[in-house]
């Protein structure tokens, strides 16, 4: 029951910080799977503190290799100091790196892989409550409630799966949509199975009984 205590005190703040910042709320209400999973275009990947990324600049080998975002969202590549990149994509992250080299080199061509994700928070799933491994996930395109439930291991016996709500940002608001966790994972209902998006809280509550 120790484990319950904690797990029910961290809902219990999580819920509390989201009332106090007077963010609107509409947890009663079931969200149709369909107006989730009409998304058009999956969003666009931006990096964030300690991804794992590879520079690669054209014909200059000594100045290409991998770096790690620091803490505070910069990197440093030889030439190049400091560079704030958390929150951009990797393609504007090139053009910065080149228009930084082209004080040195004759048009630079820089290309930038994310080899390793963790992601800005922006882009990350966040699991509350009752799941057996709590945390964040760094958000990928098409991943669903159950890809989510599958990363945190699945829910604890004290779980009340069908009464978990999906806390998410709406034309500029926060409100809450249940989700029917016990139906997805326990009964097979594939309706139940929504679409998830970047930034997404889903909090999974202990059972009264």
């Amino acid at each position: 029951m120790k484990g319950g205590y904690f797990s029910q005190k961290f809902y219990s703040l999580a819920m509390g910080a989201m009332l106090l910042s007077g963010l609107a709320a509409c947890s009663g209400n079931e969200l149709p799977t369909a107006d989730l999973a009409n998304i058009s275009e999956a969003p666009v990947y931006r990096i964030g503190p300690l991804d794992s990324l590879e520079i690669f600049v054209w014909r200059n080998k000594d100045l290409s290799g991998p770096v790690t975002v620091r803490p505070d969202g910069r990197i440093t590549v030889p030439l190049v100091e400091d560079l704030y990149v958390t929150g951009k994509t990797p393609s504007e992250v090139g053009r910065e790196i080149e228009k930084e080299l082209g004080k040195y080199i004759r048009d630079p061509l820089v290309t930038v892989v994310v080899s390793g994700f963790k992601g800005p928070y922006s882009q990350q799933i966040r699991v509350l409550g009752e799941a057996l491994k709590p945390r964040a996930i760094p958000y990928q395109a098409d991943m669903t409630l159950l890809d989510v439930i599958i990363e945190v291991g699945g829910i604890t016996e004290l779980a009340d799966g069908n009464r978990s709500t999906l806390a998410r940002i709406t034309e500029g608001e926060m409100r809450e949509y249940r989700v029917r966790v016990d139906s997805l994972i326990r009964d097979g209902d594939i309706s139940a199975n929504v679409a998830m998006l970047p930034g997404d809280v889903l909090i999974i509550p202990e059972s009264f009984f």
